[in-house]
C-alpha cells in the first residue's frame, strides 16, 4: 500500500467497490455523474470510488473532441500480455505525474450502460487508462507502483502544498 498522505485521508480511494446488481436507472445516474465530473475536471478515465460510491463502474473518454464516452460495469480484465510505460496521473491526486508499467494489451468484459455484457481488446494508452481505473475498484492508486523513495518525496511534496495552502 503506498504511505502517500494523498490516499491515507481519503479511505474512499482504498475501498473494494462493489459488483454492481442491477443496471437502472439509479446506476445510469451514476454513469451521468460520474461523465459530467470527469470532463469539468478535465480527466479521461474516472471510477465511482473516486466520487464515493463503492459500485464497480468506470467511464473513460479518450477522444480529444470528447464525445465518445464508454461505459464500463464490473469490469473484469480476462487476459494481459506485453509491457509498456506510460506516465500517469490521477484526479484523486492532483499535479502528481509518474511513470507506471502496465500491460501493453488486454482482454476484458464488462456491462454497458444499458446493462448488456460485452468484451473488448485493448492496447497502448487505452489498456492503461482501463487497468488504472480497474485498480481504483480495486482500492489501489497509481503511485502504489511507484517506488518507496518516490512515494516518500511525493507524500512531501503534498504535505508541503497543503501548508501552502493554509
Amino acid at each position: 500500500m503506498c504511505c502517500c498522505s494523498a490516499t491515507e485521508d481519503r479511505p474512499r480511494l482504498r475501498q473494494v467497490a462493489r459488483p454492481v446488481t442491477t443496471v437502472d436507472d439509479e446506476v445510469r445516474r451514476l454513469v451521468d455523474d460520474m461523465a459530467e465530473t470527469m470532463y469539468a475536471a478535465p480527466g479521461v478515465g474516472l471510477a465511482a470510488v473516486q466520487v464515493d460510491v463503492a459500485q464497480r463502474v468506470v467511464v473513460i473518454d479518450l477522444s480529444e473532441t470528447r464525445n465518445a464516452l464508454q461505459v464500463f460495469i464490473n469490469p473484469e480484465i480476462l487476459q494481459h500480455d506485453g509491457k509498456q510505460v506510460f506516465e500517469e496521473g490521477c484526479l484523486s491526486v492532483p499535479g502528481i505525474y509518474d511513470e507506471v508499467e502496465r500491460a501493453q494489451h488486454i482482454r476484458m468484459r464488462a456491462l454497458n450502460r444499458d446493462g448488456q455484457p460485452f468484451e473488448l481488446e485493448a492496447k497502448g494508452l487505452f489498456a492503461t487508462c482501463i487497468q488504472h481505473e480497474i485498480d481504483h475498484l480495486d482500492g489501489k492508486v497509481f503511485v502504489d507502483y511507484l517506488s518507496r523513495l518516490k512515494q516518500t518525496r511525493i507524500r512531501k511534496k503534498i504535505e508541503k502544498q497543503e501548508r501552502l495552502a493554509m
